[in-house]
């Protein structure tokens, strides 16, 4: 039977089948009565969505939706998604979708009403503090995938349209005031959307379980998240109305985003340029130049890998793990390379420079320079 809970960690999450009926009643608790509910342009003309409005319109909140949001959501998104939300004289933002509903929706609820530019609250620092906490509108989180993790996270993920450059924008109240976690929501992605945001799982618990940050409490949800999405994501892959799998990749999804508070690495690094240049997605990226990182890293982490793959059941060690990180990557049908996902030999200088700078870079276990990091570009081409 797929599990049903109440969490207060790391925010007020209600997780089980048929939580979405909730979402007017927790806007009424949030004290939302004019929400906009922010999803991507596919899933708005889903029933999934129909449904939430036709919970929303019930209960006499409208049912105000915005779905201007790119793959790789930026800076332009987020104006025309604030121009509506002040349009409709909007209290709350309901996030509803993927990665980049979800971030975008945090994006709209943080900028509506700020004196500061967006680029002011990268999370460097105490940047955050520039922001203006009570002009934060509430947000509800509502994932319909199981990857990303934003609905348990305190950031969000803007592209500058002008630069190409991906930047993690922080503040603690970007934390949802809930999060619905329904798996059934999830059972209408396609499969590339289930291997891909699976695979975004699995690396932020591998990255966080490998940095070298001390945080033995997101270390712990880290392993765990490893086992879950080993055990789950092919299950979820291979039948889509397995809700048990995808009750347990959505735990994984939430666990990963806790665990990497502990710190990400090169395999993010490396993702975000080729994402914001290309437009790929997130994801998937991540699961094409894994195992590439794993052996740029190994030098660090192979003792730390071997107790992971015991945890997970995997014999042989490291081989063993990245075996199987090369089994999963088959099944699914990840692309073997960058340059099958369209990356070009001429830009690998650019995205160097660019994945030097992503604050992700930091947390890797192995130093990463100009010289071994477009060696390890190179190697995934």
């Amino acid at each position: 039977m797929s599990p049903r809970a109440n969490w207060s960690y790391p925010n007020a999450v209600k997780f089980g089948l048929g939580r979405i009926s909730e979402l007017a009643a927790l806007c009424a608790d949030a004290g939302i009565t004019r929400p906009l509910l922010v999803t991507d342009k596919a899933l708005a003309a889903l029933p999934i969505t129909a449904a939430a409005l036709d919970n929303l319109e019930a209960a006499g909140l409208g049912r105000a939706i915005f779905s201007d949001v790119d793959p790789n959501p930026n800076d332009g998104n987020m104006r025309a998604g604030i121009e509506a939300y002040r349009a409709g004289n909007h209290d709350g933002v309901i996030c509803f979708g993927g990665g980049s509903a979800l971030d975008l929706g945090k994006m709209i609820a943080l900028m509506h009403d700020q004196s500061v530019s967006v680029w002011d609250l990268e999370d460097i620092g105490d940047w955050w503090t520039r922001a203006d906490a009570s002009r934060i509108a509430p947000i509800i989180a509502v994932p319909t995938t199981a990857g990303t993790g934003s609905e348990v996270g305190r950031a969000g993920v803007l592209t500058n349209s002008e630069t190409h450059v991906k930047k993690i924008i922080f503040h603690p109240k970007l934390l949802p005031t809930v999060t619905i976690c329904d798996p059934e929501l999830t059972v209408g992605m396609p499969k590339f959307i289930t291997a891909g945001t699976g695979m975004d799982a699995f690396a932020h618990c591998l990255e966080a379980y490998s940095s070298n940050y001390y945080h033995p409490m997101s270390q712990g949800i880290a392993l765990e998240g490893l086992r879950l999405v080993n055990e789950n994501l092919q299950r979820a892959y291979e039948n889509p109305n397995d809700l048990d799998a995808r009750a347990e990749m959505m735990s994984a999804a939430a666990m990963g985003a806790v665990a990497f508070q502990k710190g990400l690495g090169a395999i993010h690094a490396l993702s975000h340029p080729v994402g914001a240049i290309y437009g790929t997605h997130h994801g998937t990226t991540n699961a094409v130049v894994m195992p590439m990182v794993l052996d740029f890293n190994r030098p660090a982490i192979e003792a730390k890998i071997a107790r992971a793959a015991d945890y997970l059941g995997i014999k042989g060690g490291f081989d063993g793990f990245r075996d199987r990180v090369m089994e999963l990557r088959s099944i699914l049908a990840i692309p073997n390379t960058l340059s099958e996902m369209g990356v070009e030999e001429g830009r690998l200088d650019e995205l160097t420079e660019m994945a030097l700078q992503d604050p992700t870079a930091g947390g890797n276990p192995v130093e990463m320079t100009r010289e071994n990091t477009r060696a390890l570009y190179q190697a995934c081409m």
